[in-house]
């Protein structure tokens, strides 16, 4: 494994080694501090491997990675997605609705095509060599060559990437160390400008926080004051240096709250006053009064002048303000504030508190983002003097929570009226000019004259837990107060100095004081501000010291307090010293830190005082109140050098002591000998987890290397080697815990604490190794004195310093001689790795779970460790196995036995543990890969597995465990050199061909028949035990997959998602891998995966079923395998030999208990796969089978036994269904739906495909109801499943994207179809000389035809167009010899690809249809079979398919022609004339499927139109059975079933017919008479007389329909129909010749259903006769007359018009008004509102007139004795009765006397109902009613209601009362009673209307008897509160008896004559006879 070892510079302060010498001065450097420096100077070594990046731990396939990977892509032309586009086009203004109404402008297309000549259409291109006689082979070779032009290299990059969930074996980079910083803010002090300018100003900026009551961040010291003000303080100042002119700070906040303030302090040089007078000035005076008070200004400044030259080095307290940060965050986002009036920005207190949205809180108030808000500029107008008595801290946090609110008290007072101008914004990622806390530049930094920004400390409110990666000392010094009260003697302008000593001397104070502004950089004194006249001072002052690197016994602070005296008085000195104080920095050899409360002497310090504390009270001194602690102070110190722990503190100072072995020693107040040392050490050692976190973690690389160290190099005391390897491993173990515990929020997704993976990763080195590289690299030079403190380092230092030392370039090697003598020495002593692993295993049961804790750690370091140790030590070129001591690789091998046994034991406990686990150690076995030997590194691998299948036996819930295996292979197999691990250049291959070519390997075929199967090439396509021996890595993978697949494997799901996630994922790394780009080197690699084949031909039958049809999932296997069950190959997926890779070892093949329980044949059920898993499966297959060896799989196939191929052609199959395009509109509409349920890919297509095929649905018929994700479990991952989460889970995807994903799509469904092309050539040349080839071919050629029949890009079909017309050249006989439908679906598809709009598909289908019937021509002299088939398929495709264009269809007519009319072969045979014969049929097929088009909106004219197509077919059995079929799919989709029933009755009758013809079964109808019961149309079926079907003529009836089986089919489904419809008496007809059938087949299931569903429908027939029958109504009946030219073919037609029922005659009015309104347009239809005869001479002839009327059923009496019931008075139904009221005047209505009644019976051309809705008027017949014979009419039908009413049973009473009331009732208009008196008051004179007359008294007399019994009935009925009702009813009977009285007994004269011969005609001998009664 090459190494290459990185020395990568540390964190650059390489200035910091010379500053350091030059602040100790010439002394040496204590042991921390030079421990310190260099840790952080010293260059890191990364190791990292040469392909590393290449492993998909490293390079992951992402959603980003596979966007790249697709640019470049061509998109594919799809015939969906240009239809789509065209028919959104200009095209809708040809559509027949729209064009104009008048007569000669008839709509273009159907015009057109009425005189389309076929002979002038233009043809499309020609193929060139079609009509070519050449060999198959070469026909072969020239399409294989043009299939592997221009393919996608890598077919994964077109398919989604894999799931990042399951990428287990991601790893990243960590991120270097580097200095901790928290959200930064720029903040620029632009100007500050007073109302009068006397005196010079000095600022001071600070942040705090209030709630956590902490001052967070350094002082910042700015002067903006003008020169000439500055100029005041010549006499003090000496030249400034440029980094304390600085203006601007950086601020970082780690924690934002919204209670940080942004404080500022005002102060000015001292005077006399206190603060309130040098104040009020500032307050009282204004600019614009300048001129008013030019003396007191005049006066002002000269004062201010004498004040700035006596008194200018001291300051005092003036005024203050506070912005409140979080308003500035907030509302940047809203308001614009550049502006610098005042008015804008009110002081920062009266903000209100706007949050805008920028300002992202997450839990309530805690949380505001300071890294992005809008720049602002601030003026800052009102500042608060400073109030002596309220200085210090907790004053100014009570004044800033005080701000907060809204009535602040801060606002009653007056301000100091100011104008402060401050920017504040994000800090930029790299500032300019920027000066780090130490004053270091920090690159960039362009100018060292440039003024700089101030990066400013941070104070975090909590702690922060980072480590230190940088020198930092810095000691803060905060004077708090100090109590003179008691202090004798003139004590009150106090002001403190501050003083670092190095001694005693005053010559010996150090420049260590950082300079605040304007001023020198550091200082040897400081001063606090003066308070005037005040004896108890507090102060604000915070004074900055840089630590010198030693810091001795000797260094302290030295603290001297003066009385100032402000007043020149003469005699008086300007300061006087009245204290001093000072503290000891070290104590114990640790830095002093913390509060202090001193006394303070009031005499001169006595020599010697430095070493003692002022807490001792030395004798002869005096102090102020009596040694008490007047003076308060507190220090703190910011170091990476100083732990400030004491733990920590004692740890290192034992480890420099011992380094140095500078003994004794004292230790606090202990001396340490070198006898007590190694206890102590322990017990430091021991006491480590005891320190703080936040120190512990700061110091954590301090602490790691230096237990490193002790392991390493045991320290010598007293020349004994002392071995502290036990005690420092268990440090470690605790360190690292502790670390891990501090930093838990931080951790990575694999629960790696980030700072500890950076420390192993970049920081850890062999202890005192440099790497001394072979070849002499220069030592790494020293950086530029600037501190770079980029994110990582430039790029470029990888290069110039990395150094490669390569174990394959013998080159490198370098004589032993020249191995340094340092290294030799490390060599000798111990080995971490060795001594860790030693340690891991003998650690005791407490620190193992320690470490177990954080075990990636421990495998980290070691891992780093082993290879630093080869490469250090040159040992890369020595044999692996030599490489490590066979001691050391026992304890690896015990320590990964029982981590491993961990995982086991605890998963079940604490899974979370188990998976931490089990992913370090899979990456530290796969590392080891890299450094140790292979075969040992396997065999710990082989020993894992062993031990997890023997737990597996036993395992309560085995998923989880094999989850955890699955991912443990996943890691390992991401290793870089996968592929070379697994040995893919194996003796196992067989030998491969000369040429690689398909073809040149059929020699080789015969294999299939003849020979013996190649054991190796079998065994290399199975997992068996050879395979797994030879490829350990894959067939570890590969046997996981298998398992998961298993039928009966627990928590399927998951572990299928798991498993072939995996295989996937390290697919797509081998696509993505430029070693692998070469096809030669990817087939070695695609022959790792060759039993992917096998296994998911064995889990077809669990593959989610993307063809979606019952029980379709194996088609083609069940074609090739009559005994499925029987065959051994079926029985488990895995053989037992594969139970040996269970346990990875040669176990006997017997143990297959391993694998799963139960015998070997077990079901084949089993949770099946989700959608998306099997499209990963088969995405996987697909790859196999593209990158293979052509010759390798052919050899495969050949081995197969029939059931396995047909298996295979199945996943074939399956490949193409579930990666089928699915158009653009589909992207589409899945962005607008939801995404869950948007895997239904196919739905435009259903359409197409599913009504095209007709008799032929079976092979892709799709189910809509299923879901298309099977039944899952509700899984965690479900979120993932649509294949279009490409981008993200978002929804709204942009219109770019959707295009993006759909040319994706596009080439993924075309390269998939492209592969499985592929593989189908290699079985054909397999099979082409085997016995069973009938049955393989078959089954392929349904794969090619279902590849051609789904949505399919231009590109593949040329090539699957050229693929089925060399299968069919070479083997006719699989379409033309067998009664097969394969010929039926292969025209139909051709059909549809004439018809496309794409030329190049067009040109290719052509030629294919050409072929097509010149090899059937071949055959016999005649292509009848194709001529029918074509016709048939050409019938269905325009019946039902909408988007058909008949423009292309018939330029590929032409195209055939063209190619009839230049083939030389055939010129001598009829064939071209046969083929024009059948060109210009078809042609006329389409003219009439135009015309169909048109009516397309017209369902009768639709329906009719078909009917009449139907009917041209009826010498053509065939085609009649498909346009009945389609007219029962329209009838059904119309809600017709009635009418779709009648179809399929048809269609059976037509079967019968030529059933009969055949043979005489007893149990068959005897043809079309059989169905008479059924229906009387029936009869016209049997047209088909014998000359036309001579069942022996090939071709004729041959659909699958013209069968016993498909005349039950059709009698079935029109038994369903009829159910449908409520016509069960129909029902029982049907099945009456259905049931002889089935019983002469003993089909005793079906038989069982059917006597079921007669019961059911008898059920209902009786429920409908018991009143119920208003349930059932079948249907409303109209006449409907078109009249005027504009109907064309319907002039002057009358039809009567079927609807459903309970149509009123204003709907169907409206609805066929409105129809031919849109067709002919507006104002030219007219309804004709009455029923009377119409006269053609008065009707416009521009308009069309529609007549309708209501029409009822009409019988004759003699028929109404047959039709009893309800259903045959509304079945079979020929003549309508319509009634019209008429007046001799012209009026419907008028008086009784003068009402005729015109009765018009109308007689249809066949019976309703009928194949149709609509059936025209064939004979009509009128009779006129005189007003009498309406009389009579109208009686008799009231005396029918009322006999109904009376006799109905049950009894309506309420029905009764209704009628008896209508009849009886005095008030009814033209009642009974007027009739009477009309009619029967005088005697008629004409005597012909004596039996009229007669008739109208007898129906009076009936009519009266039936009122008495209805009355009689109603008393029955009635209760007590109806009594009065009924007494009215029997009164106005009465009345109604009495009237007619006299008119009934009338007595006609005719009567009284006697009878003479000449009136006994038989019409008036009847009348009396009726008289006589």
């Amino acid at each position: 494994m090459p190494l290459i070892s990185t020395p990568f510079p540390s964190s650059s302060n390489g200035p910091q080694v010379q500053l350091l010498a030059r602040l100790c001065g010439l002394g040496k450097l204590d042991a921390q501090v030079r421990a310190a420096v260099e840790m952080y100077t010293e260059d890191w070594i990364i190791a990292h491997r040469r392909y590393q990046h290449l492993s998909a731990a490293f390079s992951p396939i992402t959603t980003e990675t596979q966007r790249e990977r697709q640019k470049g892509l061509t998109r594919q032309v799809f015939e969906q997605d240009t239809s789509g586009d065209e028919r959104s086009g200009p095209e809708d203004s040809d559509d027949p609705r729209h064009s104009s109404g008048s007569l000669d402008d008839t709509p273009r297309s159907s015009g057109a095509s009425g005189i389309f000549d076929l002979r002038n259409l233009a043809a499309d291109s020609l193929l060139p060599s079609l009509l070519e006689r050449t060999a198959p082979e070469d026909v072969d070779r020239r399409n294989e060559a043009l299939r592997r032009q221009h393919r996608p290299r890598a077919l994964l990059a077109l398919y989604p990437a894999p799931d990042e969930d399951e990428a287990v074996e991601r790893c990243s980079r960590p991120e270097p160390p580097r200095e901790h910083f928290g959200q930064r803010i720029l903040v620029k002090c632009l100007s500050l400008k007073f109302e009068i300018e006397i005196e010079p100003i000095f600022g001071i900026l600070a942040l705090y926080d209030v709630r956590e009551k902490k001052k967070i961040s350094e002082n910042f010291y700015f002067d903006l004051n003008s020169d000439s003000v500055k100029g005041l303080l010549r006499a003090h100042g000496t030249h400034p240096a440029i980094s304390t002119l600085a203006r601007s700070a950086i601020l970082s906040v780690t924690y934002p709250s919204p209670d940080i303030f942004l404080v500022i302090k005002l102060e000015k040089v001292l005077q006399q006053g206190d603060i309130s007078e040098c104040c009020e000035p500032y307050m009282v005076m204004k600019e614009v009064d300048t001129a008013k008070n030019k003396e007191k200004l005049e006066k002002l400044r000269l004062a201010a002048e004498q004040f700035c030259t006596r008194l200018g080095r001291y300051r005092m307290p003036f005024a203050w303000t506070a912005i409140h940060l979080a308003n500035i965050v907030s509302s940047a986002g809203q308001t614009d504030r550049d502006s610098d009036s005042e008015g804008e920005r009110r002081p920062a207190w009266t903000d209100r508190r706007r949050r805008g949205p920028q300002d992202r809180t997450s839990g309530g108030d805690d949380t505001c983002s300071f890294s992005s808000f809008r720049p602002a500029t601030l003026t800052v107008t009102n500042f608060f003097k400073q109030e002596a008595e309220r200085l210090s801290d907790e004053d100014l946090f009570k004044f800033l929570a005080d701000m907060r609110r809204p009535s602040s008290l801060l606002r009653r007072l007056r301000p100091v009226t100011a104008q402060l101008k401050i920017d504040i914004s994000p800090a930029p990622e790299n500032p300019h000019f920027c000066l780090s806390p130490e004053l270091l530049h920090v690159k960039p930094y362009p100018d060292p004259r440039g003024r700089p920004t101030k990066e400013i400390l941070e104070f975090p409110a909590r702690e922060v837990y980072a480590p230190h990666t940088s020198y930092r000392n810095l000691l803060y010094v905060y004077p708090h107060c100090l109590n003179f009260s008691s202090r004798q003697g003139s004590v009150r302008n106090l002001a403190v100095r501050v003083q670092y000593m190095a001694g005693e001397d005053p010559s010996q104070a150090l420049p260590v004081i950082f300079g605040k502004s304007s001023c020198s950089e550091f200082t040897r004194e400081a001063f606090t501000p003066v308070v005037y006249h005040n004896k108890s001072p507090e102060f604000y002052e915070e004074f900055k010291l840089r630590l010198p690197a030693c810091v001795t016994e000797n260094h302290h602070l030295l603290f001297t307090f003066y009385h100032v005296s402000c007043q020149p008085r003469p005699g008086t000195a300007l300061e006087t010293p009245v204290g001093f104080t000072w503290i000891p920095l070290l104590q114990h050899g640790r830095l002093r830190t913390g509060p202090f409360c001193l006394p303070v002497s009031v005499d001169q310090l006595p020599p010697s005082y430095s070493v003692l504390t002022p807490d001792v009270a030395l004798p002869g001194m005096r102090w102020v109140d009596g040694h008490k602690g007047v003076f308060s102070v507190e220090l703190t110190a910011v170091s990476s050098v100083h732990p400030q722990d004491p733990h920590l503190d004692k740890f290192f100072t034992l480890v420099h002591v011992l380094e140095e072995g500078a003994f004794p020693f004292r230790l606090k107040d202990t001396v340490l000998s070198e006898g007590t040392v190694e206890q102590e050490l322990r017990a430091s050692l021991a006491a480590l987890r005891l320190a703080s976190p936040q120190p512990l973690v700061a110091f954590s690389h301090h602490v790691l290397d230096k237990l490193v160290h002790l392991v390493v190099r045991p320290p010598i005391i007293g020349g004994q080697i002392v071995n502290l390897g036990r005690g420092a491993f268990e440090a470690m173990a605790h360190v690292v815990s502790l670390v891990h515990r501090s930093l838990e929020a931080a951790q990575d997704a694999r629960g790696h604490c980030p700072l500890l993976a950076a420390y192993v990763h970049y920081a850890f080195r062999l202890p005192g190794t440099e790497p001394n590289f072979p070849s002499g690299a220069p030592p790494v030079a020293v950086q530029a004195a600037t501190l770079a403190r980029g994110p990582g380092r430039p790029a470029s230092l990888y290069l110039a310093r990395s150094k490669s030392i390569s174990s394959s370039n013998p080159d490198l090697a370098v004589a032993p001689g020249s191995v340094d003598d340092e290294v030799s020495r490390i060599l000798a002593s111990k080995l971490l790795h060795e001594e860790l692993a030693l340690q891991w295993v003998v650690s005791g049961s407490a620190v193992r779970e320690t470490v177990l804790q954080h075990a990636w750690f421990f495998f980290q370091l070691m891992v780093k460790s082993m290879a630093l140790h080869l490469l250090l030590g040159q040992r890369l070129d020595t044999p692996r196995k030599l490489r490590f001591p066979g001691r050391f690789l026992d304890d690896i091998a015990a320590l990964v036995g029982s981590v491993g046994l961990e995982v086991i034991t605890r998963v079940y406990k604490d899974a979370e543990l188990a998976e931490r686990l089990n992913a370090s150690l899979a990456f530290f076995l796969s590392d080891l890969l890299s450094l140790a030997d292979r075969g040992f590194v396997f065999s710990l691998v082989r020993a894992h597995y062993k031990q997890v299948a023997t737990r597996l036996q036993s395992a309560p819930n085995p998923a989880l465990l094999l989850t955890l295996r699955m991912d443990f292979t996943r890691i390992l197999c991401s290793h870089e050199h996968y592929v070379t691990l697994n040995l893919p250049c194996c003796p196992l291959s067989p030998p491969a061909s000369p040429s690689p070519s398909v073809s040149s390997t059929t020699s080789q075929s015969s294999t299939f028949s003849s020979h013996a199967p190649d054991p190796k090439v079998t065994s290399m396509f199975e997992l068996s035990g050879p395979f797994r021996q030879q490829h350990f890595l894959a067939g570890l993978l590969l046997t996981e997959l298998a398992l998961a697949l298993e039928p009966e494997a627990e928590g399927a799901s998951l572990l299928h998602k798991k498993a072939i996630s995996a295989v996937h994922s390290l697919l797509c790394g081998h696509d993505a891998d430029p070693r692998y780009t070469e096809a030669a080197v990817k087939a070695r690699v695609a022959e790792l995966y060759l039993p992917l084949l096998s296994l998911a031909r064995d889990t077809l039958p669990r593959l989610h079923d993307f063809a979606e049809g019952p029980g379709q999932r194996s088609r083609l296997a069940s074609m090739l395998d009559s005994d499925t069950e029987g065959e051994g190959d079926i029985g488990g997926t895995i053989n037992p030999s594969v139970a040996m890779a269970i346990a990875g070892g040669p176990l006997a093949p017997g143990s297959r208990a391993s694998i799963s329980q139960g015998p070997v044949a077990a079901s084949r059920s089993g949770c099946p796969l989700s959608a998306e898993s099997s499209r990963t499966l088969l995405v996987c297959v697909l790859w196999v089978l593209k990158n293979a060896e052509p010759a390798l799989l052919q050899r495969w196939a050949a081995d197969l036994a029939l059931p396995q191929l047909g298996r295979l052609l199945d996943l074939l199959y399956l490949c193409l269904a579930a990666f089928e395009y699915k158009g653009k509109k589909a992207f589409e509409r899945i962005n607008s739906l939801t995404f869950k349920k948007s895997l239904d890919m196919k739905a435009r297509l259903e359409e197409a495909i599913l009504g095209t095929i007709g008799a032929r649905q079976e092979m892709v018929r799709r189910s809509r109801e299923r879901s298309p994700f099977g039944n899952q479990e509700n899984v965690r991952w479900r979120k993932s499943i649509t294949h279009w989460r490409q981008t993200s889970d978002r929804v709204d995807k942009t219109k770019d994207e959707m295009e993006h994903e759909a040319l994706v799509d596009g080439n993924l469904a075309t390269e998939a179809s492209l592969v499985v092309l592929d593989t189908l050539e290699i079985i054909v040349q397999t099979v082409m000389l085997s016995e069973a080839r009938e049955s393989v071919l078959g089954a392929v050629l349904k794969v090619v035809l279902y590849s051609l029949g789904s949505a399919q890009s231009a590109l593949f079909l040329q090539h699957g167009l050229a693929t089925q017309r060399s299968l069919v050249s070479k083997f006719p006989e699989l379409l033309f010899e067998e009664d097969t439908e394969l010929c039926a679906d292969l025209c139909l598809r051709l059909l549809r690809h004439c018809g496309s709009r794409i030329s190049t598909i067009r040109t290719h289908a052509s030629a294919s249809l050409y072929l097509l019937m010149r090899q059937n021509f071949e055959i016999g002299n005649n292509f009848a079979r194709v001529k029918m088939q074509v016709t048939m398929s050409l019938s269905s495709l325009v019946g039902t398919t909408q988007s058909f264009s008949e423009e292309h269809l018939r330029r590929s007519l032409k195209t055939i022609l063209t190619y009839a009319e230049e083939d030389v072969g055939l010129r001598d045979s009829t064939f071209a004339e046969q083929v024009q014969d059948l060109m210009f049929n078809l042609h006329m097929i389409l003219t009439d499927t135009v015309k169909m088009k048109e009516h397309q909106e017209d369902p009768e004219m639709l329906i009719d139109l078909m009917y009449r197509i139907a009917r041209g077919y009826q010498g053509s059995p065939d085609l009649r059975l498909t346009w009945l079929q389609n007219m029962a799919g329209k009838h059904a989709e119309l809600g017709n079933h009635a009418e779709a029933a009648q179809c399929m009755v048809h269609a059976a009758a037509l079967v019968a017919e030529y059933l009969a013809l055949l043979e005489d079964s007893r149990y068959l109808p005897v043809g079309c008479v059989s169905f008479q019961n059924i229906s009387s149309n029936v009869l016209e079926e049997s047209a088909i007389s014998d000359d036309i079907l001579s069942p022996d003529e090939e071709g004729f009836c041959s659909g699958k329909h013209f069968t016993e089986l498909g005349l039950v089919g059709l009698l079935e489904q029109a038994a369903a129909y009829f159910t449908m419809g409520g016509l069960y008496e129909a029902v029982n007809e049907v099945y009456k010749t259905l049931i002889p059938i089935l019983e002469a087949h003993r089909d005793y299931k079906k038989l069982a259903a059917v006597h079921g569903k007669l019961q059911e429908a008898f059920t209902k027939i009786m429920h409908q006769s018991s009143g119920w029958e208003t349930q059932r109504v079948f249907g409303t009946y109209f006449r409907v007359g078109f009249y005027g030219a504009r109907f064309g073919d319907l002039d002057e037609q009358e039809f009567v018009y079927k609807e459903p029922s309970i149509t009123k005659l204003a709907e169907i009015s409206h609805r066929l008004e409105e129809f031919y309104t849109e067709r002919f347009g507006e104002d030219v239809v007219e309804i004709v509102k009455d029923s009377n005869p119409v006269d053609k001479t008065k009707l416009d002839p521009q308009k069309a007139y529609i007549q309708i009327t209501y029409v009822e059923p009409h019988f004759d009496t003699y028929e109404l004795k047959d039709r009893v019931t309800y259903f045959d008075r509304n079945y079979g139904l020929r003549t309508f009765l319509f009634c019209t009221p008429f007046t001799p005047d012209g009026r419907a209505h008028g008086d009784l006397p003068e009402q005729h009644k015109r009765k018009t019976l109308l007689s249809t051309d066949h019976a309703f109902p009928y194949i149709k809705t609509r059936i025209r008027v064939c004979h009509r017949e009128e009779t006129v009613l005189t007003p009498v014979e309406v009389a009579i009419e109208d009686m008799q039908k009231k005396t029918r209601e009322l006999a109904f009413a009376t006799e109905q049973d049950p009894p309506d009473a309420k029905m009764l009362q209704m009628v008896l009331q209508g009849s009886v009732g005095p008030t009814v208009n033209q009642g009974p009673l007027e009739v009477a008196q009309v009619f029967l008051a005088e005697i008629p004179e004409d005597p012909k209307l004596f039996r009229h007359h007669n008739k109208l008294r007898l129906c009076f007399k009936d009519f009266c008897k039936k009122c008495e019994d209805a009355l009689r009935k109603n008393k029955a009925l009635i209760g007590p509160d109806q009594k009065e009702y009924h007494r009215e009813l029997e009164r106005n009977y009465c009345r109604l008896r009495e009237a007619l009285q006299p008119l009934l007994t009338q007595r006609l004269p005719q009567l009284l004559a006697p009878p003479t011969a000449g009136l006994r005609n038989s019409l008036n001998r009847a009348s009396f006879r009726k008289a006589d009664l």
